[in-house]
């Protein structure tokens, strides 16, 4: 699962790829749902059957109180396997990285661009340090910029450091283009030519590359998969992305009980389910007797547990 727990920073990083709905604001989401209450985050872990958390923002250790109290929660209800790593682009103190300790499994630092020809002198070395210490996994995760190599010094220090592809987004897109870049492509957000940067440094066992295609073509749909398993209705279909289809009836006027009562014929009380002033049931139902049910049809492909609607294709 994906903690957001605030859209407030310190710094103002020029290929910051956070939408506008979430940057700069002090609102809290896991996954794409926003949480009003911290029961919701346990709700959103145990429908997509969370196997751990990672903890991003903003920076999230301006809310460190607010941190603790999460982590400590999805500790206490999956126990101490439940893995959380905290993104921070802070270097953590001593008495921070104490705080967090038994919270927090693993800190992911995000030096900023300007330290890294100085990283050994800079106070993330210190934290890295102070963190190996205190018991934790400690590593440094960036995204692909000129002069990666620069951070090589700090490898003995880390378990491990991330290379993410540079990502083009709503509101980094005015200093990209002022930067001379363009997209890899029309389908997914990488930025042209940023994987060379970090193809030598990709040669050491310490360093691990995330393209913008893996997180997007798998990351979330293996997480949509998880959700569309613990929510589907036994009439939804998921797909293999994860997302669900089914099929909805708005019956002409005076039918909806004939509707309905044809939907339990053909599949039974958990075949169909009436909302309102139209009965949602499986899609291949309506599509292969259209004329049997009348009504006007459609089938709907969304995100599971009631998310973003997809494609509608009327019948």
């Amino acid at each position: 699962m994906v903690l957001f727990v605030t859209g407030r920073c310190h710094r103002s990083c020029w290929y910051c790829p956070l939408s506008s709905n979430r940057r700069g604001k002090d609102v809290v989401f896991a996954n794409e749902r926003k949480i009003e209450y911290s029961s919701q985050i346990i709700d959103e872990a145990e429908t997509m059957s969370a196997l751990g958390t990672g903890i991003t923002g903003g920076e999230p250790l301006l809310c460190i109180d607010r941190v603790i109290e999460y982590c400590k929660m999805l500790k206490n209800r999956f126990g101490k396997n439940h893995q959380i790593h905290l993104y921070t682009a802070k270097a953590p103190t001593y008495e921070e990285l104490l705080a967090l300790k038994g919270c927090v499994d693993e800190i992911r630092l995000h030096p900023s661009h300007e330290c890294w020809e100085n990283i050994l002198e800079s106070d993330f070395i210190r934290s890295a340090q102070h963190a190996k210490a205190i018991g934790f996994d400690i590593g440094i995760e960036v995204p692909a910029l000129p002069g990666l190599e620069l951070l090589i010094p700090a490898l003995p220090y880390l378990d491990f450091l991330n290379i993410n592809e540079l990502e083009w987004g709503e509101t980094n897109a005015d200093e990209m283009r002022r930067r001379g870049f363009e997209l890899d492509d029309s389908f997914h957000n990488a930025v042209k030519g940023t994987r060379k940067w970090a193809e030598k440094l990709c040669l050491n066992e310490k360093v691990h590359w995330c393209s913008s295609s893996f997180k997007d073509s798998v990351q979330l749909r293996e997480r949509l998969k998880r959700i569309a398993k613990n929510t589907a209705r036994p009439f939804d279909e998921i797909t293999d992305d994860g997302t669900i289809v089914y099929g909805v009836l708005e019956p002409e006027a005076g039918t909806s009980e004939a509707c309905a009562e044809l939907c339990f014929k053909e599949l039974g009380k958990d075949g169909y389910s009436i909302c309102g002033d139209h009965i949602e049931t499986a899609w291949w139902l309506l599509a292969e007797a259209p004329d049997k049910i009348p009504g006007k049809k459609t089938v709907i492909e969304r995100y599971p547990n009631e998310g973003i609607i997809v494609e509608v294709t009327p019948l």
